[in-house]
């Protein structure tokens, strides 16, 4: 690698040079406020040169530019591996100054000399090999023809009106003069020597130089590893033959995604949660994980992996497609049961931690593992039982533990499609937080939830799914205009008083929202508030065969409330059911010990917490006996505060960045005057590190006896432990809580 200072001309008009940019890096993304600043430093940098009392003409440093030089016989080519950006706004500023010039000699002297090469062998003669999707615009521009409509042409015309503003305002500024400025627009150019054994690698030079500029995606980060390592003309067959047609394109927003679901589903292993909003370090860990897989998996072979990636796009589409167009099974009834399923699964339920697990099971349908080849019957058996596992669990609103243990249910699809083993059995074994709830915990709950707004976002799915079961005709639940109606109304009326007989009130506040009092309509604004007899006759013309259940009524109140309650807890359990042995069984691990492993940004630790009491906590194998989150917090902190390896003061000092507050480890000394100004609120709030309250019989109160603010949530109390888990960079198995 060599460094050398240039000016952005001097780059752009180097003899017998070509520039190259990877048609798979970022297409160009300036906008009005960059390219108004970059004309605001071409103006300063003018003025100073006219300016006769300066001596020492304005400079502009204008960032880094990367360079990959490749012969091409007696040219040569430079791959843009970062500075883009910056080439092609001086190039679109070159041509918009080209343009509005009148002298035939300037103009082509800017053709010749910035914008076209004789020894280039891109179109045209091109100098700058635009990626893919600007290429088109740029290439009329260069030869001076209306370009198609995008930010190419959008930058141009912003250049073009502020070169002719300046040129109305001050006539000063000439041709001449915005030449020298770009001479004076210097750029530090990054040469990387193309031996391979030098370790300059362009992907980690480019990962490097983009680490504080705008994030870049999973999807970036994998695109530029595979392809950037690679010569430039095989980088753009590979990109516009596989890479960008068979994959971006077909996932679109949904790529990133994608490479963390097939890495799930590869690695059987659960990989944390990335987003393309933001940076975040989960990306450059998953980033991490891809990178390994690939080499190790693939022998570091990029076209072995595309290849192995394109097979599962469109399974993945399946996935994330709410309604697929595609064929999936050959038999027309199969192909349409399956898709439903997968919409059931993935848009209804939304259950994001089946998809590297369904992502498997497409590969053994498919195309068969090894060959074994999943049939299109047992696939929907499967599917079945993942969508009665988990509406069963949204029922009791568990959702805890399932994106880190489905997706370990991977390695087991062979065991599956082999028929050693259902589904039913696998979900089954799983830890308690996992289980399967049986009939009877179902039905409880049933009894007792608010149905309406409990799970709402599950209500219309459910009873939709009832009503599909009783008819064997599909309902268009989804349709806005099929509706839950309850019958005994929300606001009740004289009549509705008097139907409910004298504890109107009471029967009301309790069975409202019941599953026993809500069934599914086409016509809930016609009926509202209305007589149970109108709701009847009204009722009478539906076509749904709810309505049979409270039609064949003569009146509503709580025995029959109680009566629709237990029909549809019954038609519930038919339409998402167990085998027999299962309906009353406990479906989960019954001899497994329930543990919390506990990591620093865990995506599920809090919620594993809440709802869980702790009975131990294991810190570096130490045990330490725990009944409530405040003594796993408090006997945390004692733990670090006793150890000579950590610095307690760094968790004093640093609590805002830790906690989000500054008082959560607090001296007597300053908690007392909070506790004397608010007595009443701050009285079980905090704790000494023996777990005693500040009023508690035997409390020595002195100015720096030390309190730990406790009145936190379990998800909170974790939260605060990851905190100082990552501040510490404690190692991943250095804590463990054991649940009751």
């Amino acid at each position: 690698m060599k460094t050398e200072n240039h000016s952005i001309n001097d780059v752009l008009t180097k003899n017998a040079t070509s520039f190259f940019i990877p048609p798979f890096q970022r297409a160009y993304a300036w906008g009005k406020p960059e390219i108004e600043r970059y004309y605001s430093d071409v103006i300063t940098i003018i003025k100073s040169e006219l300016n006769q009392k300066e001596h020492d003409k304005q400079e502009h440093f204008f960032g880094t530019i990367v360079i990959k030089e490749e012969s091409q016989g007696f040219a040569n080519r430079s791959v843009v591996v970062d500075g883009q950006q910056r080439l092609t706004t001086t190039l679109l500023f070159l041509i918009a100054l080209r343009d509005i010039e009148n002298d035939k000699n300037r103009k082509q002297t800017i053709t010749d000399l910035y914008l076209k090469n004789n020894t280039s062998d891109f179109d045209d003669k091109i100098k700058l090999k635009q990626v893919t999707r600007d290429w088109d615009a740029y290439k009329a521009l260069v030869n001076e023809q209306e370009p198609c409509v995008g930010i190419i042409k959008t930058a141009y015309q912003i250049f073009t009106k502020l070169i002719n503003d300046t040129k109305r305002k001050d006539q000063d500024i000439t041709f001449e003069y915005y030449i020298l400025a770009i001479k004076r627009m210097n750029v530090a150019v990054i040469f990387l020597d193309e031996r391979q054994h030098k370790g300059e690698d362009p992907q980690i030079i480019f990962e490097t130089l983009n680490s504080l500029g705008k994030a870049l995606t999973l999807a970036d980060l994998v695109r530029n590893f595979i392809l950037l390592s690679l010569d430039s003309k095989k980088q753009s067959v590979l990109y516009e033959t596989k890479w960008q047609p068979k994959i971006e394109s077909e996932l679109g927003d949904d790529t990133s995604k994608f490479y963390r679901d097939y890495l799930q589903y590869k690695t059987n292993k659960s990989i944390k949660v990335v987003s393309d909003e933001s940076a975040d370090s989960n990306t450059k860990e998953v980033y991490h994980i891809f990178k390994e897989f690939v080499k190790e998996v693939f022998n570091d072979n990029r076209e072995n992996f595309i290849n192995d990636v394109i097979r599962f796009v469109p399974w993945y589409k399946w996935i994330v497609t709410e309604i697929v167009t595609d064929t999936i099974s050959s038999v027309e009834a199969k192909d349409k049961e399956i898709k439903e399923l997968l919409r059931n699964i993935f848009h209804d339920i939304e259950a994001d931690a089946f998809k590297p697990f369904v992502l498997g099971l497409f590969e053994y349908n498919q195309s068969g593992v090894n060959g074994n080849k999943l049939s299109d019957d047992k696939l929907i058996e499967i599917l079945k039982t993942i969508r009665t596992y988990l509406i069963r669990r949204r029922i009791l609103r568990l959702t805890q533990g399932e994106n880190k243990g489905i997706v370990a249910l991977s390695k087991r699809i062979a065991d599956l499609t082999n028929s050693t083993v259902s589904m039913i059995e696998l979900l089954s074994n799983m830890p308690y937080n996992l289980r399967t709830p049986n009939n009877n915990e179902v039905s409880e709950q049933l009894k007792t939830i608010n149905f309406y707004d409990g799970v709402k976002k599950y209500s219309k799915f459910i009873l939709g799914k009832i009503e599909e079961n009783n008819t064997k005709v599909a309902v268009n639940f989804r349709n806005p205009k099929i509706t839950i109606e309850h019958i005994m109304p929300q606001s009740l009326s004289k009549t509705w008083e008097n139907e409910l007989g004298y504890s109107f009130e009471e029967v009301h506040k309790k069975y409202l929202h019941n599953i026993g009092n809500l069934i599914l309509t086409e016509f809930n604004s016609e009926i509202g508030n209305k007589p149970f007899v109108y709701k009847k006759n009204k009722l009478n013309t539906s076509s749904l065969f709810f309505r049979l259940d409270v039609t064949n009524r003569n009146s509503w109140n709580e025995t029959s409330i109680i009566g629709h309650q237990k029909n549809m807890i019954s038609w519930f359990l038919e339409t998402f059911p167990l085998p027999d042995n299962y309906k009353t069984a406990d479906n989960w691990n019954t001899k497994s010990i329930e543990k919390v492993n506990f990591l620093p940004f865990d995506d599920e630790a809090g919620e594993i917490a809440e709802g869980n009491k702790p009975s131990k906590l294991i810190i570096d194998s130490k045990e330490i006996v725990v009944k409530t989150w405040q003594d796993v917090f408090i006997e945390f902190l004692k733990w670090i505060k006793g150890s000579t390896d950590y610095d307690f003061d760094t968790i004093r000092i640093n609590q805002d960045k830790l906690f989000g507050k500054t008082d959560r480890i607090i001296k007597w000394k300053n908690l007392k005057s909070i506790v004397d100004d608010n007595i009443g609120n701050t009285k079980r709030k905090y704790k000494t590190f023996d777990g005693k309250y500040w009023d508690d019989k035997g409390t020595i109160l002195t100015d720096d006896l030390e309190f730990v603010h406790i009145n936190a949530s379990a998800k909170t109390i974790m939260n605060r432990i990851a905190s100082i888990i990552n501040q510490y960079g404690m190692s991943e198995d250095f804590i463990e809580i054991v649940l009751k």
